[in-house]
């Protein structure tokens, strides 16, 4: 198979299935050591308010299995949508991780920014576990997805379904926020503003960096 360009698969690279069943392992232990998360994640979606739906207890275990999970199905698709041949390693998926883990702290540091310099996120700022919640259902969503993208050798179906995921994300998180803090069209005008600046053009990012890390490695 040397020299021929092919989407990654279990067959062609086996590590790739090896952390497919690694990230399902987590997943599982992660309802294990914080029965309800699932759930938690679906009521948070659907909540009227913050407060109307009941918390999962909190685990240390749980949420370190859970944000592995997360962080690990992202960057396996990321490497499925960009990967177009050449090096199938586990040290490219590696370090798409790294991007992701990076992301998501640059993300948090801009969230703490904007909330310290205009001291509007009791009104506006979405909670760091409404976040977690709902890349929570898109992780979910996009592990199936991935299986079978790994089955597919098509690059562009590949990255319709990533598209398709992203695009989800980006409207349940759109509703999630106009549902519980829109109730003006200047807090309406923030959220999109929020979406565009601290969602899409960090996913922007992530691909066109994504898409060097590869070809570099």
């Amino acid at each position: 198979m040397d020299g021929i360009s092919h989407i990654l698969s279990p067959m062609s690279a086996p590590w790739c299935g090896w952390m497919m069943l690694a990230l399902l392992l987590c997943a599982v232990l992660g309802e294990m050591f914080q029965p309800g998360v699932i759930s938690q994640a679906h009521a948070s979606l659907l909540a009227q308010n913050d407060r109307t739906y009941k918390n999962a207890p909190n685990n240390f275990q749980g949420q370190l299995m859970m944000t592995i999970f997360r962080i690990g199905t992202m960057a396996m698709g990321l490497y499925l949508c960009l990967y177009t041949g050449g090096n199938a390693g586990f040290g490219v998926y590696a370090a798409l991780c790294g991007l992701v883990i990076a992301m998501i702290v640059v993300k948090m540091l801009c969230n703490n920014l904007l909330d310290y310099t205009f001291q509007i996120s009791r009104r506006f700022m979405p909670p760091y576990e409404q976040y977690g919640d709902i890349t929570t259902i898109v992780a979910y969503i996009l592990y199936p997805a991935l299986l079978v993208m790994l089955r597919v050798d098509d690059l562009l179906v590949n990255r319709w379904l990533v598209g398709s995921v992203i695009a989800l994300f980006l409207l349940m998180w759109l509703y999630r926020l106009a549902r519980n803090y829109v109730q003006s069209f200047a807090a309406l005008a923030y959220v999109v503003l929020y979406i565009g600046t601290l969602e899409i053009l960090p996913l922007g990012f992530l691909f066109y960096l994504g898409s060097k890390t590869i070809s570099i490695l």
